[in-house]
């Protein structure tokens, strides 16, 4: 008899080499914007809510976007890193994450004409249709100045003791903006042909590696694909990566469409893995490794992308706000215990856009890590009956079964999930029938 331990999501769960770094796996929880630096307890919110992802397996975390000068903010709450005392305030977020085993770079976001600010600034003074403040075009002075502020934020990173720094340059966001016609009519030397316009991120990447050194890792997030009239091509985005590649970047993480695009990229209408094919293409013309990202919520999905050679590394960000132990249930053979991201929206995206710091629908629990402490089973166990088998019960049952107590659930109608039933069945909405496998699973088991 054979005494092998079963290898669960081999490709998924074998180390991946980036530049100086030794990934655990290829998982990386991707950027989002949380809101949580905007709370009282900040860093602790954030620390905590980093390090439970890194304690539950990812291979790689990146935070959101903190903005490398003043313009670069979304507003005027927004993270920002101009100074060392900032640098040395967030200490705690790599540290807590490095006590889990895992490892953590920070986003450098400047908005460019996407600010909430009074007067946004741009690669030209092009307006955005998602922003009523019109924007001020840089001058050539101050886009070098902000390379500057972009190498600048990159050290103070390291400093604060982050594995590296993701430069985001997809989005629609400014350096997204330089790169296409769309938003790009400057006659100097960031504008015009293909090689000016892509002129400013290369020099970020360059200049980063250069004062920054071999062991810091240096991801570039391209955007794969605009979604846009007047976005990049096919040719101009692979030349793009290319470029980035040369002047020094690790990896290359892949954004799918403008925040104006009027495709939906992240939603449960649009199909898993739906955007992989761009990924791939950029795979094909770089020998760095490559992120696919978008809609991949199950380790199986993922497993597969990577075994077929389309990408190195799969980000799933919203997957690790519905699931801190993702990773975690997939190498033990317990993919089916997972809570899927549902790919809703409505606690993620839609309080980010309210103003609200993000959540999850699935897992309230997500961004409230804080108030809501992950608790040990009871020393003496109690009996508790739950009425009613809809979402609220179910959650109820579920966590008092966790902790220990002998749940007892009723359920008057024919079937358990309530108005679960209802949603699952509106036609586009099939993921929300991973909530109430979830839920029954844990029925089940308890």
């Amino acid at each position: 008899m054979s005494t092998e331990a079963t290898v669960f999501f081999p490709t998924l769960l074998s180390v991946l080499k980036v530049g100086a770094h030794t990934l655990r796996n290829r998982t990386l929880m991707g950027s989002m914007h949380t809101r949580l630096e905007s709370l009282d307890r900040s860093i602790d919110r954030l620390s905590l809510f980093y390090a439970e992802r890194a304690r539950g397996g990812a291979g790689l975390i990146v935070t959101g976007g903190y903005a490398p000068c003043q313009d670069g903010l979304l507003d005027e709450t927004g993270p920002l890193l101009i100074t060392t005392a900032q640098a040395d305030v967030l200490r705690p977020i790599p540290q807590a994450v490095h006590a889990e085993g895992g490892k953590i770079i920070l986003q450098i976001l400047h908005t460019g004409r996407y600010a909430k600010v009074a007067r946004p600034v741009g690669a030209s003074d092009i307006p955005s249709p998602i922003n009523s403040r019109a924007p001020r075009a840089l001058s050539t002075a101050e886009v070098w100045q902000t390379v500057e502020d972009y190498v600048r934020c990159a050290e103070l990173a390291q400093r604060a003791g982050f594995d590296g720094v993701e430069i985001m340059g997809s989005e629609g966001y400014l350096l997204n903006q330089f790169t296409v016609t769309r938003t790009n009519n400057r006659s100097d030397e960031f504008g015009g042909s293909m090689e000016n316009r892509h002129r400013l991120p290369v020099e970020i990447v360059r200049r980063t590696r250069e004062r920054l050194g071999s062991q810091f890792l240096l991801m570039y997030r391209v955007s794969a694909l605009d979604l846009v009239e007047g976005g990049a091509p096919a040719d101009d985005i692979i030349q793009l990566a290319q470029a980035v590649q040369a002047a020094g970047a690790d990896i290359l993480n892949t954004g799918i469409g403008w925040h104006e695009a009027r495709i939906p990229t992240i939603a449960y209408v649009v199909p898993r893995a739906a955007w992989r094919f761009a990924a791939a293409r950029i795979k094909q013309a770089v020998t760095i490794p490559v992120i696919v990202s978008n809609r991949i919520n199950t380790p199986d999905l993922a497993e597969e992308i990577l075994a077929s050679g389309d990408a190195d590394m799969v980000s799933m960000a919203r997957p690790f706000l519905a699931d801190a132990d993702f990773v975690r249930k997939a190498a033990q053979g317990r993919a089916d215990e997972i809570n899927t991201c549902i790919a809703c929206n409505q606690a993620c995206l839609d309080y980010i856009f309210a103003d609200r710091p993000a959540t999850c629908l699935v897992n309230p629990r997500a961004g409230r890590e804080l108030e809501f402490s992950l608790l040990p089973p009871r020393a003496v166990p109690r009996k508790v009956a739950v009425i009613g088998a809809g979402a609220a019960g179910l959650a109820c049952a579920l966590t008092a079964a966790e902790r220990g107590h002998a749940v007892t659930l009723f359920e008057a109608g024919p079937e358990i999930g309530g108005q679960l039933n209802l949603a699952r069945a509106v036609p586009g909405k099939q993921e929300f029938n991973e909530l109430l496998r979830y839920f029954k699973q844990g029925v089940a088991r308890h």
